[in-house]
């Protein structure tokens, strides 16, 4: 590894990790209840503050609006003269729409059923009067005559129906995500579950009960807060603080097998510890670099991971070394890659467009510069809400 990498932002001037960041590698540990959990529910109709959705939001409200207007247009340009006016009216009051419903999200989550379409519809009218109202003002600026009531009351009542189909498409767009989070998990457990693993950790611990029964103890304890936190509920959400404790549990384990094999390294930026992710977002990446670069490695392999916020985003990188032969072009590397495409899945369902999420191989120089397998992911800083 460079010996001239420098710590992550909010680790000590000694270059020393923040106090959460501290790694103890067979310190005493303690998982949660194993009680069942609760069945999930689905995602908050509510939740639209988010680029992607003003986006689909804003192309669905376009498309309304030039089907309207191209119904007695006499010509192309006749046309696109009705679809600018329309849009005037129509783009204010749908992003006023949408503002308020972010707006009052946790209010609204606790109203029943009937009590959501009711606020929506009257929302969808109050925004439809401010559009119109802002389209009469630029016609009475124009000089162009217009009866009030009979410009107003069409707006109200498509803006009530407007907001009522984006409702139906939210509600829709939430329980589809539902089996969406629980299939990528099924698959993430399924991957994860290997029996190798399960019996090099059971021996492990048979091994170190009568030599040093605490360790043996610690072992089993993040064994089990492993199996947990693969069954919790596929809606929860966590912290970086939360998925990095598990990634070192698992890595923990890991080094009882590896020992002088692997070196660890953490770079954590304290500004990013309540950011808000996908809950085991961070365990399957570092087990893919201790299964596709530590394990199959003849020589001593190491893996850094790395926090940082960057412009309002957290940066999460997880870079481990690679075998030299692994490196050669045309080569094949073992793995199907199914814990990338699963950690690209959840963040997708969580952060839609605005999650980015990269994984690649960096070559170096043959034997004396072996690769970099790094994979890199960025979400908007969002942390998690009491």
């Amino acid at each position: 590894m460079d010996s001239t990498e420098h710590a992550a932002p909010g680790a000590s001037a000694a270059g020393e990790p923040p106090a959460w960041a501290v790694s103890t590698q067979f310190a005493l540990t303690q998982f949660g209840s194993t009680e069942t959990a609760p069945r999930p529910q689905p995602p908050s109709p509510f939740d639209v503050c988010h680029v992607g959705v003003v986006l689909r939001v804003v192309l669905g409200v376009q498309l309304v609006v030039a089907l309207g207007t191209s119904f007695g247009s006499t010509s192309l340009p006749d046309a696109l003269n009705r679809w600018m006016q329309g849009s005037v009216v129509a783009l204010p009051g749908s992003l006023l729409w949408l503002v308020v419903a972010c707006a009052s999200r946790r209010w609204l989550d606790q109203r029943s059923e009937p009590v959501q379409w009711l606020v929506a519809g009257s929302l969808g009218a109050v925004s439809g009067l401010v559009g119109a109202a802002q389209g009469l003002w630029l016609d009475w600026l124009l000089g162009v005559p217009r009866t009030l009531v009979w410009s107003l009351l069409p707006a109200m009542g498509t803006g009530a129906a407007l907001a009522c189909a984006g409702l139906a498409w939210l509600r829709h767009r939430s329980r589809s995500e539902l089996p969406a989070h629980a299939a990528a998990r099924l698959a993430e457990l399924q991957a994860r579950i290997r029996p190798h693993f399960l019996f090099n950790t059971l021996n492990t611990a048979i091994a170190l009960v009568q030599i040093d029964p605490q360790r043996a103890e610690s072992v089993l304890e993040d064994l089990a807060e492993l199996f947990r936190q693969a069954l919790v509920s596929p809606t929860m959400r966590s912290t970086l603080r939360d998925e990095v404790d598990l990634a070192r549990r698992y890595l923990s384990i890991e080094q009882l097998r590896f020992g002088d094999r692997m070196t660890v390294r953490w770079e954590l930026d304290e500004a990013a510890a309540e950011a808000e992710l996908p809950a085991l977002i961070l365990q399957p990446l570092v087990e893919n670099a201790v299964r596709h670069g530590v394990e199959p490695a003849p020589e001593p392999g190491w893996i850094v991971v790395r926090s940082q916020v960057q412009a309002g985003r957290v940066v999460l990188t997880v870079r481990n070394s690679v075998p030299a032969a692994l490196t050669v072009p045309g080569v094949a590397r073992p793995g199907h890659g199914m814990a990338l495409r699963n950690v690209r899945q959840r963040l997708k369902l969580m952060h839609d467009v605005e999650a980015e999420f990269e994984a690649g191989l960096q070559r170096g120089d043959g034997d004396r510069q072996p690769g970099v397998y790094v994979v890199r992911l960025s979400v908007p800083l969002r942390r998690t809400r009491p």
